[in-house]
Parts: structure tokens; C-alpha cells; sequence
């Protein structure tokens, strides 16, 4: 069996490479102790390079402009996008835009997938919060109501969901929502419509995300994605995707240290050369290598549908359990191998310190996938 990549995806990491190889991380302050270090909006002219490159569109269908790509190839590009800490919703707007044309009816992808490919039309997803599998753990109630003129009604929606991202400069966001009966539908909500308040708030990271508060909006079926696991998918998408970002940014934490530990010298010698060092390196090499392999696998599941002892959930929280705590470890191992020099605000590695944080975070800690995990595990019992 054939484990390597398509010459498809070999290129798409290519072009990302090619694109994000102007990305300055050196010489940005670092947003923790900088205020104003973070821009009020998102890296534009970087966005509008993705959507040239035609990076935007990748896993979208020929029909509406993309190459009809799987979620493999957009975790190759969000993995070289985390290596430069890429401040562009790229993960949100394409998780979206897929689950739109998975799930969406027929005029919500006619109206939406084409822009969003290009760049003009930009998504995010209100994934954090209470957003569990069970629809009624969602933090916002949809009810089914008929809206005058509109074919088949709608439904209209009350709730708060925080940290949201981007949605400060995004023009829809994607809100799961729980219905009378429990079940989880994703709304596609304006963030211009009536009742919709978006309030400021700062991620880990320095980046702009907000609470959006939704007070009787209105939204007509035909942006409902109301099919069976459709919020499940998603949810599942921006994991994964938050795995290869991760990945990207441990990787080039990574390669910084080992830069860092063959140029400083103690007692004469590079500290690379101490086992003390090398051996810590090593150990995070080998969480890098477990992230890696449990990402591809969740991500191939979740493009593939192949089956399994456990369902693709059980693949997704592996990889962010690997991802949440091997992030973690490689940017503490990375600060105390940089000594003094990693508190350096001025220094890279305190943005990626911040960043790694963030993503160890999003969609759920180490900890709450390990419940899953093992919820997963007690539900279907392996047989020999």
C-alpha cells in the first residue's frame, strides 16, 4: 500500500511554501506584553496571495473554482501556514466553505462556495464554548419558525458563543445551534444581520476574536445545514486542521532550537553537543513524529470515511491529544534550552510560545479528547 502523498497535494504544499515563504516572523513583537503589536485585521495582502494561488479554493468541487482536493491536502497547506504563524482565517473560511458544499443546499453553495474560493467572501466558524457533539450541549437554541416568503421557513436563533475567531473581519460565520428534539444544525449567519453583537475580545495569541451574541436573528432554511452529522463533521474538520497547524509551528520551534543550540556555547562548546540537550531534542523530535502520524491518520479517515474499530472521532481526539500536549512540550523544552534569550518579547519564539497555546487549547485540551477518547472506547468495545 501506497502511504505517500498524491502529486496533487505534493504540489498544493508547494504553492503554499511559495506563498508564505514572504511571511515575516522575525522582528514582530510579541502580542502577550505589546499592546497594539497585533493588526486590527488579519494579514489581507497574505490572503489575497492564498486566494491567487489558488489555495483558498483547494478543496472546493471544479464547479465552483477549486481543484476538488481532499482535507489531507488542506492540512499540508495549514501545517506550512503554522511554520510562519500565518495570521489569515485559513483554516476557519475552508473548514467552512467544505462543510457548506458537503452539507449545503444547493443555492447556500451556488450564492457562497465560488467567492469564497477567490478570497471575497471570507468564513469563520463559532467552534468554541459549550460545542459538544450533543446537539443540546450547544450554546445556541435554533427554533424552526416560517418566514414570510421564504420557501420551507427558517429558523431563528438565541444564544452567546465567545472566542469567536476573526470574526471581527470575517463576513460569515458558520454557529452550530441545538433544536427543540437536540439535534445539531450550523446556521450561516451575516455578522452585519439584526441581532447579531459581536463584543471585542483577545485571543491567547494577541489576535482579534469576539463573543457573538445572536438575539431572535432569522435565517432561512436554505442556510441551514440541518443533515445528520453535519456539525460533527465540521467540528471534527477544525480539530484536525488545528493538529497541522500545530504541527507547523512545533516543527519550525523545533528547527529554531536546534539552530540555537548548535551556535551557543558553554565551557568551550556548542550545547548541542551536551546530552543533557541532545536528549531533550530528541524527545521532542519523537513528539513531532507522533503528531505527524496521528494527524495523517485522523486526516485520511475523516477525507475517506474508511472504517475502523473505533468511528473517525476516535482518530480525531488521538491526534489532538498528541497534538494539545506535544505542542506544549516542544515550546517549554524550546524556552529552556533558549535560556533567558526565549523570554526576549523581541524574539520569535515568544509569539510562537503564545500561538502554541492558543492551538493547544482550541476545540478542547488534551484532557477533554482523552474523556472522548474513552467514551469512544466504552461504547464500542474492541473484539478479538
Amino acid at each position: 500500500m501506497d502511504f505517500g502523498f498524491t502529486e496533487e497535494q505534493l504540489a498544493a504544499v508547494e504553492a503554499a511554501k511559495s506563498v508564505l515563504s514572504g511571511v515575516a516572523v522575525d522582528g514582530v513583537p510579541s502580542p502577550a506584553l505589546t499592546p497594539g503589536a497585533v493588526a486590527e485585521d488579519f494579514d489581507r495582502a497574505l490572503w489575497r496571495k492564498l486566494a491567487d494561488g489558488d489555495l483558498l479554493s483547494l478543496t472546493l468541487d471544479e464547479a465552483y473554482g477549486g481543484a476538488g482536493l481532499d482535507p489531507i491536502a488542506l492540512c499540508l497547506v495549514l501545517r506550512e501556514a503554522g511554520r510562519v504563524l500565518a495570521r489569515v482565517p485559513l483554516l476557519e473560511s475552508c473548514a467552512g466553505a467544505l462543510a457548506v458544499q458537503r452539507y449545503g443546499s444547493a443555492p447556500l453553495r451556488e450564492r457562497l462556495l465560488a467567492a469564497a474560493g477567490r478570497g471575497e467572501t471570507v468564513l469563520t466558524v463559532a467552534a468554541n464554548g459549550r460545542s459538544g457533539h450533543d446537539g443540546a450541549e450547544l450554546a445556541v437554541r435554533a427554533q424552526r419558525v416560517d418566514i414570510g416568503g421564504t420557501d420551507g421557513g427558517g429558523f431563528v436563533l438565541d444564544g452567546v458563543q465567545t472566542g469567536v475567531p476573526w470574526a471581527r473581519s470575517c463576513d460569515l460565520v458558520l454557529v452550530p445551534a441545538h433544536t427543540a428534539d437536540g439535534a445539531a444544525v450550523v446556521a450561516v449567519v451575516p455578522l452585519d444581520a439584526d441581532g447579531v453583537a459581536p463584543a471585542e475580545q483577545v485571543s491567547t495569541s494577541g489576535e482579534r476574536f469576539a463573543e457573538v451574541t445572536l438575539d431572535g436573528v432569522g435565517v432561512p432554511a436554505t442556510d441551514v445545514l440541518d443533515a445528520d452529522g453535519a456539525w460533527e463533521w465540521l467540528r471534527q474538520a477544525l480539530t484536525v486542521g488545528t493538529c497541522a497547524l500545530a504541527l507547523g509551528l512545533g516543527e519550525a520551534v523545533l528547527g529554531m532550537t536546534s539552530a540555537y543550540a548548535s551556535k551557543r556555547q558553554q565551557f568551550g562548546y556548542p550545547i548541542a553537543t551536551f546530552q543533557a540537550v541532545a536528549v531533550q531534542s530528541a524527545d521532542r523530535y519523537i513528539d513531532l513524529r507522533a503528531m505527524e502520524a496521528t494527524l495523517w491518520q485522523a486526516a485520511w479517515r475523516l477525507s475517506t470515511s474508511a472504517s475502523g474499530p473505533l468511528p473517525v472521532a476516535g482518530d480525531v481526539a488521538v491526534a489532538k491529544i498528541w497534538a494539545a500536549e506535544g505542542v506544549r512540550r516542544v515550546v517549554q523544552t524550546a524556552q529552556h534550552l533558549h535560556g533567558g534569550f526565549g523570554a526576549d518579547t523581541d524574539y520569535p519564539l515568544h509569539r510562537y510560545h503564545a500561538w502554541a497555546k492558543q492551538w493547544e487549547l482550541a476545540l478542547g485540551p488534551a484532557a477533554a479528547h482523552e474523556e472522548a477518547l474513552g467514551d469512544l472506547i466504552a461504547a464500542h468495545p474492541l473484539t478479538t
